[in-house]
């Protein structure tokens, strides 16, 4: 099922629309869909590596307390 939205444009934002729609040959739904799709991603991509790490935050409490700048941990690494 479609649903439809009303959206208030200022001239410059629907001159931006027409712009669009020119130079891409998309429609304006097309263009608000795929707008909504980018601003989605781009919201996602922001998270701060906390919240990316989720779940494994304090999980490991084991280890070495130099694994960051001791550079014999990571002698055999990638061989």
């Amino acid at each position: 099922m479609k649903t439809y939205i009303h959206a208030r444009l200022s001239r410059e934002d629907r001159a931006v629309l027409e712009d669009l729609k020119k130079s891409t040959g998309r429609s304006e739904s097309e263009l608000v869909r795929e707008g909504l799709h980018l601003i989605r991603r781009q919201l996602e991509r922001e998270r701060n590596a906390l919240e990316v790490a989720g779940k494994s935050v304090g999980k490991f409490v084991g280890g070495p307390k130099d694994l960051s700048t001791n550079k014999e941990h990571l002698a055999e690494f990638g061989r």
